[in-house]
């Protein structure tokens, strides 16, 4: 591990999430920027945790309802409670999970924590997300790609800052999955003004910036795919559950998930 390097002056996103989950993999640079945001968004502890019980949910349906054995999980962040292994491996152990991000302090606890039941496998992929097919390869290493796979993106292609980019990178890697793959997918969205205007500050503190869409534009991402019920809504409003925290009517971000046909 003497490779790696992490810098701790400059905040990044990843341990700002985890800071606003309550975590301690942060530093104070990431503390700072996270209680700035929080200042203009209040709401932004609630965002944080409504995006993780989306995560579980949707995990929950594809391997549970949809039969789903396999999954890619591109932008993992820093583990925290109920990782998608663990959700997805508690409905079937036998689940196979492939991480992918490329930050070393996720590399560094990825290896100690990202542990799998004797069943399944769990394995993590340093590798940017701008690099579809060589991500696509090497997870073939453990995945069987003649079988469905789940692909999930949650809270990742803001950092993608071009639409058309960030949906050609989306294409790309549902191309390389077979038919009855699942795209799972949220992102915040421009219309929630304190987050509009909490996410332009964030942007400004020298952190890699994160770029909002308008929820028409995160359902964009679902084109040519057959969406889950109830589609393309609000995270909150996704199949909640009695588990689930936040407004359902509360819009900072949008989210749903899709299968190739």
């Amino acid at each position: 591990m003497n490779d790696i390097r992490i810098d701790a002056s400059v905040p990044h996103s990843a341990r700002v999430w985890n800071y606003w989950l309550g975590g301690k993999d942060n530093y104070a640079a990431d503390r700072r920027v996270g209680d700035e945001f929080r200042r203009t968004f209040p709401g932004i502890d609630v965002l944080a945790r409504t995006a993780r019980y989306f995560l579980a949910r949707a995990v929950r349906h594809l391997a549970g309802e949809a039969g789903v054995r396999q999954f890619l999980d591109i932008g993992t962040g820093l583990p925290t409670a109920d990782n998608t292994h663990e959700i997805a491996q508690r409905v079937a152990p036998d689940a196979r999970v492939v991480y992918v991000d490329n930050d070393p302090l996720v590399l560094v606890h990825a290896r100690a924590l990202l542990t799998s039941t004797p069943e399944g496998v769990t394995e993590y992929l340093d590798a940017d997300l701008h690099d579809p097919d060589t991500i696509l390869e090497q997870a073939a290493r453990t995945l069987d790609f003649s079988r469905p796979v789940a692909l999930s993106l949650m809270q990742t292609l803001g950092h993608v800052a071009d639409y058309d980019e960030a949906r050609s990178i989306v294409r790309r890697f549902m191309d390389g999955l077979p038919p009855g793959s699942y795209l799972a997918l949220n992102d915040s969205v421009d219309t929630h003004m304190a987050n509009a205007e909490a996410t332009r500050r964030y942007n400004e503190s020298g952190a890699v910036p994160y770029h909002l869409r308008s929820p028409e534009q995160i359902a964009g991402f679902f084109r040519d795919l057959e969406l889950v019920e109830p589609g393309v809504v609000p995270i909150a409003a996704w199949r909640p559950d009695v588990q689930s925290d936040g407004d359902p009517t509360d819009a900072a971000a949008f989210g749903g998930v899709g299968r190739k046909r």
